[in-house]
């Protein structure tokens, strides 16, 4: 067995996972509000298109959120195996029951609530891409997140395209080590941080001429990877305390809250005037910070008397095949 493969003691809880987790809960729901109201994940509002005077803010949210998300899927499956390793002697197992889980989950989402769902497509990808690659050095599994993610912007593709690539980088970056490192160090993520926004610039301007060209994935690309570095450079100053406080408990009940949102969305496109593809930013923007602060003193109040949001012991418990 390799050394990075030995079985390691328990680990602690990695804070900063959680705060970036639910940083990008809050983005995913902003840039969603609209296609869960119409039903349809393929309404598109153009940033700066219309009399919306925050259109612009488009710019800061579409595409920038899913790539964190994504990139954190595939560090918390690592985390996972590194915990099946030392719990079981199957631990590919686990990992598998834990995929057909949320395959279960997000298929159950998707055909009942929005067929926009992103779960069913983590749980096909991490069959297909992250299990499989468990049994690769991680060399090759960090040379192989390159080239997934290189080609789909050589193909002038994006979106979901980027997901088995980032799946794989957070796998990565979780086998070399950086993980347990990530809240250690201010001058690497600012100087990351940095030439990820310089570089996001004429990304962003090069995006603006046609919405769904390779620059769009490459600008959200960069501006994830700047909003994650801000953020673990914030973890390190007097921010610290208010960061996990607002978004820690948002982060741990993910699944629970991205799920419920959708349900939240539905009720309350049904008490507004007018197609969603028609609400302004401002509108789109309300009803995100409605739910999301409901969610937040929900997940609160829950956390304060159970380790894990309600959907997440479903999944743990498919996991382990045990109550947990």
């Amino acid at each position: 067995m390799s050394s990075e493969n030995r079985l390691r003691p328990a680990r602690s809880r990695i804070d900063a996972l959680d705060v970036i987790r639910g940083f990008a809960l809050c983005g995913i729901l902003v840039a969603n509000v609209r296609p869960i109201a119409h039903a349809n994940p393929d309404v598109v509002v153009a940033a700066g298109a219309g009399d919306d005077p925050l259109a612009w803010l488009g710019l800061l949210v579409d595409q920038r959120f899913f790539p964190i998300f994504s990139l954190l899927f595939g560090v918390g499956f690592s985390l996972m195996l590194e915990s099946a390793e030392g719990r079981t002697s199957r631990p590919r197992v686990v990992l598998l029951r834990r995929l057909l889980a949320l395959l279960a989950l997000g298929l159950a989402h998707m055909f009942l609530l929005w067929r926009g769902d992103i779960l069913t497509i983590y749980a096909v990808v991490g069959l297909v891409v992250l299990l499989p690659s468990t049994w690769l050095p991680r060399w090759s599994v960090a040379a192989l997140a390159g080239v997934l993610l290189v080609v789909p912007l050589a193909l002038s593709a994006g979106g979901v395209s980027l997901v088995p690539g980032l799946f794989l980088l957070g796998s990565a970056l979780t086998r070399y080590g950086v993980i347990d490192r990530i809240e250690h160090s201010t001058r690497v993520p600012a100087l990351l941080g940095l030439a990820f926004a310089v570089a996001a610039g004429p990304a962003l301007w090069l995006q603006t001429g046609d919405s769904f060209t390779t620059w769009l994935a490459v600008a959200g690309l960069l501006i994830a990877g700047a909003y994650v570095c801000a953020l673990l450079v914030l973890l390190r100053t007097r921010l610290r305390p208010a960061l996990p406080a607002v978004f820690a408990p948002l982060g741990r009940m993910a699944l629970t809250n991205y799920l419920s949102a959708t349900v939240l969305v539905l009720l309350i496109a049904q008490l507004i005037d007018g197609p969603p593809e028609t609400w302004d930013t401002l509108v789109v923007l309300a009803i995100a910070a409605g739910i999301l602060t409901s969610q937040r003193i929900a997940s609160g109040l829950w956390l304060r008397h159970h380790r894990h949001g309600p959907m997440e012991w479903l999944w743990r418990w498919a996991t382990w095949g045990r109550r947990p």
